[in-house]
């Protein structure tokens, strides 16, 4: 058998793995899309490295759309095959698909009214909403710790890595000649002390791994705790600024996290009375369905609920759907908090909000999570005094922050926890995938000191033998 590397690999995004048997069965880790690559990122997209029509299976780690996201692409390519992930993951991929569909149609707007005037061809999205939808007819659920059959050839357990709600560590057992192999794919890694969700669990011994490596080479920070670090910058924007606190957040797990610390404060008497918008559909929904799955919460949650029967919900929250009802805001002059999608700032309406408000020093872009360096957040975290943001030029004026300590990814302690249920002297080879090349060689050090001996940082396209 073989795997090739087709995503995530020497980046964070786009994570796509396939296996290749000797009978010619192809079997995808993944699919997700390539986010915040600048220029590359579309061609990326549209490249698959290998042909769709030839997949016969698709096993999905999580629902995040770097790792989800070309599902509807692949589909629509000519792939027919099952497509096998957990119940929670089915549910947040159906939402997570449809939105993404809706917004690439809105942003090509802007792209291709600005390719009209150059004279350019119009740019097509990568897929529609009713390519979304084709393919969510072809998801299978399998629950945690559950040997599935695939097919003759291959069994999948997933385990919980406590990333986001239904995320997953890809366990196969894979028959050929004769002989059973053990593959163990982490998709994303969460961390061992989450606000919310349960620990990573134990994997069974494999002899293969592709371990992501997003934070591969640094420690979040222990001393700071999220609640005080959030209420340090609501107090400081909004009510000595008397400006808007911007907060670009991922739908899907980080949202829900600024929800939990912003209730917490309000228990604790602290939360200050102001209004805090959660300006995204998409994230309204996703945390309708986070709620409907409280047997992945931690000990801490539990508790909570026995006198709190939300805890995502407080004083001041307020949901905006309408697209009307998000340009409103950009007219509010008084002080407020605005939640909104992507966690990157490279889509969706977030990226209205920083174009609006980002040249008032009253306000405040305060980013939460990982951004790809090319991204809008990830050039905003760098320091760049000027951003472009649908083809016009800004200076930028408000005041950058970011709080690490929010990050859904394990650090490098988090994932060699995560490896040490693993005897590294029966790992074959490691692969190290879903990281930025620099933190991937550093994190290759770390783990070669811990006894694996083969560690290898596959390159886009690189297909090796696994004997």
């Amino acid at each position: 058998m073989k795997i090739a590397f087709h995503g995530a690999a020497r980046t964070v995004t786009g994570s796509k793995h396939l296996l290749t048997l000797k009978n010619g069965k192809k079997y995808l880790l993944d699919c997700g899309m390539f986010q915040g690559m600048g220029a590359r990122t579309d061609v990326l997209n549209r490249d698959w490295g290998f042909d769709p029509q030839k997949v016969d299976y698709l096993i999905l780690s999580h629902a995040h759309i770097d790792h989800s996201g070309l599902i509807p692409k692949l589909v629509k390519d000519g792939f027919k095959g099952g497509i096998f992930c957990t119940p929670a993951t089915k549910e947040l991929t159906a939402v997570l698909l449809e939105d993404s569909a809706r917004i690439q149609q809105e942003d090509l707007k802007y792209t291709n009214k600005k390719r009209s005037a150059e004279g350019l061809p119009f740019l097509q999205p990568l897929y529609n909403e009713q390519d979304a939808q084709n393919a969510l007819g072809l998801f299978q659920s399998v629950e945690y710790g559950d040997w599935h059959t695939i097919d003759e050839n291959v069994r999948v357990m997933y385990t919980d890595t406590g990333h986001i709600i239904g995320s997953a560590a890809v366990n196969l057992v894979i028959k050929e000649d004769g002989k059973e192999t053990r593959l163990t794919f982490s998709g994303d890694v969460g961390r061992y002390r989450d606000v919310i969700l349960k620990s990573p669990q134990e994997f069974p011994q494999a002899d293969y791994i592709l371990i992501e490596s997003t934070y591969g080479d640094s420690l979040h920070d222990p001393d700071t705790t999220t609640p005080d670090l959030l209420l340090d910058w609501i107090r400081k924007t909004c009510l000595q600024k008397k400006g808007k606190l911007i907060i670009p957040a991922f739908s899907v797990g980080r949202t829900q996290e600024i929800l939990f610390t912003l209730n917490q404060l309000e228990l604790e008497g602290k939360l200050p009375d102001l209004d805090y918008f959660v300006d995204s559909p998409l994230s309204i929904e996703a945390t309708e369905i986070v709620k409907k799955y409280p047997q992945y919460f931690n000990n801490t949650i539990q508790k909570i609920l026995e006198t709190d029967q939300d805890p995502f919900s407080f004083k001041g929250l307020k949901y905006i759907k309408s697209v009307e009802e998000s340009k409103q805001l950009n007219f509010r002059n008084e002080p407020c908090v605005i939640i909104s999608a992507s966690g990157m700032a490279d889509a969706g309406r977030v990226k209205h909000h920083i174009s609006n408000n980002i040249e008032n020093s009253r306000n405040t872009v305060l980013l939460v999570g990982y951004c790809e360096p090319h991204s809008l957040g990830g050039r905003l975290m760098a320091g760049a005094r000027e951003v472009t943001i649908f083809g016009i030029l800004h200076e930028v004026h408000a005041e950058i922050g970011s709080i690490r300590s929010m990050s859904a990814h394990g650090d490098y302690e988090d994932l060699c926890q995560f490896l040490s249920c693993q005897d590294p002297r029966l790992i074959n080879k490691l692969f190290i995938v879903h990281g930025e090349y620099e933190v991937q060689q550093a994190f290759r050090q770390r783990l070669m000191k811990k006894g694996f001996a083969d560690v290898e940082i596959p390159e886009l396209h690189y297909e090796v033998g696994l004997s």
